[in-house]
């Protein structure tokens, strides 16, 4: 017999319990063990006012927004309802069901206001990391850098070509947010001085974003994302913004290294990254003024394509300061008339190494060397023994390891994009990268403790 739901007359009092309801392997509880939050208002007090009638409380708006990276919800309007409607999220948020969820405006006054100028986002971030190294999560000794290009918000129909666009023709009391932003940082390595090309485009909307064609598609306007992780259980340490240029890149590699080390007393051995970073003076940095070997392959242009010898061909004497090619002839520095070594090199900090157009002229060879050329030169950069070094230490085992354990960065970039659907900004401006990145960060840290560390029984 089909059963019929009755029409009784409703309870005058009702008692629900939101810790009941919300699941023992739910996600936000394994995670709500590892935020902490009691110093956020002693840290934000004075940027609050001591009159006026009472704000929303920074804790929630925190949780909230840590609800929206972990969970991956992108717009804050939904976020708002999201936190509205599900109980789970409602439980991390300490919201009892009566109480009232913040307006999706609130996030953008605290956020251009308080947050960014008490820089909360990273203080929370710095506060996760150290928790995942009290656990025993970070070993400190093989960390991997690594890049990845976030789309910013932005487009090419509003934008001005590199022959038009003068930022001293712009105002800063009527610009745009985003546009003091940009005019603040145009002498910071990061941006825009870690380079001196200028792009083909510039963004009037955001025009710190960089137009840029590296993903061998359509280009586009994006921020590089910037990682330095430990690669034991990939725990993100630091976290930068910069342009999407090689040159941003690794000047922002070389900030993480030094504010890690300054923050958390995390010097490692090893430095795990990809061609990008082998520069020469990027090698020199790394061995000589930090004392990091370099896993890292060397950024190389001196390949041959017509089937001649290459550099590699030829053997340096460090005694002699001079190459021998293949049949035993010498190369000497170009110019021997200067007084060191530094000043024979040219702006590419290169020394020439020519051999004898004598030598070269009656060379059986001279066709497999330099069938061009009266003489057949070699170019050595002044770093060039870090860069040797690196050539050694990638023909060992510890460097086939380390190779392994830098796809652990892009599984994180590829978790940032997929799974946390950061693939483009909603922020503007290089604070509005930061903002994001940290908070992403931070989410990725979280959700890596709650997968480690079992919740007790």
């Amino acid at each position: 017999m089909m059963g019929r739901r009755g029409d009784s007359q409703a309870a005058l009092f009702y008692e629900f319990n939101l810790e009941k309801h919300v699941p023992r392997n739910h996600l936000l509880r394994s995670i709500d063990r590892f935020v902490d939050l009691d110093g956020i208002r002693s840290r934000l007090r004075p940027f609050y006012s001591d009159i006026g009638r009472p704000s929303v409380d920074p804790e929630l708006m925190i949780r909230m927004l840590l609800i929206g990276y972990i969970m991956g919800i992108r717009s804050e309007r939904r976020l708002c309802d999201e936190v509205h409607l599900n109980l789970a999220y409602r439980w991390f948020c300490r919201l009892d069901l009566g109480d009232p969820v913040p307006d999706q405006s609130t996030f953008s006054k605290n956020r251009h206001g308080r947050f960014r100028e008490s820089d909360l986002f990273r203080q929370l971030f710095e506060a996760v990391v150290a928790r995942c190294i009290g656990e025993g999560l970070v070993g400190g000794e093989v960390f991997a850098a690594d890049a990845s290009l976030i789309r910013a918000d932005a487009n090419k129909q509003n934008s001005t070509p590199r022959e038009e666009w003068n930022p001293a023709s712009l105002d800063p009391e009527v610009a745009p947010r985003a546009v003091k932003e940009y005019l603040e940082v145009l002498d910071e390595a990061a941006f825009g001085a870690a380079s001196e090309v200028k792009p083909k485009f510039t963004s009037h909307s955001d025009p710190a974003s960089q137009w840029t064609g590296a993903m061998k598609g359509p280009a586009f306007f994006a921020y590089a994302d910037n990682y330095l992780i430990d690669t034991d259980n990939a725990i993100i340490v630091d976290v930068e913004a910069s342009r999407a240029i090689r040159q941003a890149e690794v000047g922002a590699t070389r900030t993480m290294i030094q504010r890690t080390r300054d923050t958390f007393n995390l010097c490692p051995e090893i430095l795990v990254a990809d061609t990008a970073y082998g520069s020469a003076e990027n090698l020199n940095w790394l061995v000589n003024e930090e004392g990091i070997l370099p896993h890292i392959p060397v950024f190389d242009k001196s390949r041959r394509r017509d089937g001649s010898f290459e550099k590699a061909d030829f053997v340096y004497n460090h005694e002699k300061d001079a190459y021998i090619c293949p049949v035993g002839l010498p190369l000497r520095p170009a110019q021997k008339a200067y007084r060191n070594r530094k000043s024979r090199t040219g702006a590419d900090k290169m020394i020439r190494y020519r051999a004898s157009k004598y030598d070269c002229g009656g060379c059986l060879m001279k066709r497999h060397c330099c069938p061009n050329e009266p003489a057949r030169n070699v170019a050595r950069h002044i770093y060039e023994g870090t860069r040797d070094l690196a050539r050694e230490l990638s023909l060992t085992d510890a460097y086939v390891d380390s190779q392994k354990r830098r796809k652990k960065v892009e599984m994180l970039f590829a978790h940032l994009k997929r799974i946390l659907k950061l693939d483009r900004l909603r922020l503007r401006g290089p604070n509005g990268a930061k903002d994001e990145f940290h908070l992403a960060a931070t989410a990725q840290n979280l959700r890596k403790l709650a997968k480690l560390i079992p919740q007790p029984a």
